[in-house]
């Protein structure tokens, strides 16, 4: 997925397999009819809605219930823009792409177009959200800047003091913060222990997979936003969580990235 937004009025940018899995929950009314529909597994179309939710300011799709035997979801208001926006600037985009390849074709350029479109950002990193900064606190070297992600939440990220500058950060600016599922430390809600771990992100469990060596847990943070951990099985047998259950998972601030367009 590629996702992008500008302080300047631009929403997040994401393809066009996602777009696809979000006219196939407003035509067919699930998570699993839309899998079906596009091609996906339901865990990948559930991942993929997930994903969608985070990056936006608002959920593009709720009522996600039911699991892969049924449950319905439906796009919410800020979904229909989002599909009404795409469909009317849709020709547009393509008559820009073709535009640009003319033009580099007509100037023997050594960039081939396709390098262009590999500039909208893509990551290996599990959990991706568009926060807002709230704070930043300098040091001598580094910088700690405190996120406002959902519900009050709030994600604490150490930086150095001159990422802080080339990323253009300041209180108020949007930016996206990347926290790869392995970095993840899950516990029971009620039995946290102290730690030195900067971050406590609090939620309810929507889903646990199981592998054959791994386990990944999602819980779902309020305001439609979802943290996925990736933990051993055996990590997540002793644990014992299951969907409903309330968990908190612990991160350091230094296993946050951030980033921004």
């Amino acid at each position: 997925m590629t996702v992008q937004h500008s302080r300047g009025g631009r929403g997040p940018r994401m393809g066009a397999d996602r777009l696809r899995l979000l006219e196939a929950v407003r035509d067919h009314g699930s998570i699993s009819a839309a899998a079906r529909a596009v091609g996906l597994s339901y865990k990948a179309a559930w991942d993929g809605v997930n994903a969608m939710n985070n990056l936006f300011d608002r959920p593009l799709v709720a009522g996600q219930t039911g699991g892969k035997s049924g449950g319905g979801a439906a796009l919410t208001p800020a979904g229909e823009e989002v599909l009404s926006a795409f469909s009317s600037i849709e020709s547009e985009l393509a008559r820009f792409a073709a535009r640009l390849e003319t033009r580099l074709s007509e100037t023997a350029s050594q960039i081939s177009p396709a390098s262009f479109w590999s500039l909208m950002m893509k990551t290996s990193a599990r959990n991706m959200f568009r926060c807002t900064v709230k704070t930043i606190v300098e040091g001598a070297v580094n910088a700690e800047v405190l996120l406002d992600l959902a519900d009050e939440q709030t994600l604490a990220a150490i930086v150095t003091r001159q990422s802080v500058a080339d990323l253009g950060l300041e209180e108020g600016a949007a930016c996206f913060a990347l926290i790869k599922s392995s970095f993840v430390i899950l516990a029971p809600e009620d039995e946290f222990a102290k730690t030195s771990a900067r971050n406590r992100l609090c939620g309810t469990v929507i889903a646990h997979d199981d592998g054959a060596v791994n386990s990944e847990i999602t819980l779902d943070l309020g305001g439609g936003k979802t943290l996925a951990a990736i933990i051993t099985r055996e990590s997540a047998e002793a644990l014992g969580l299951k969907p409903g259950d309330r968990a908190c998972a612990l991160i350091k601030a230094s296993h946050v990235i951030l980033a921004v367009e």
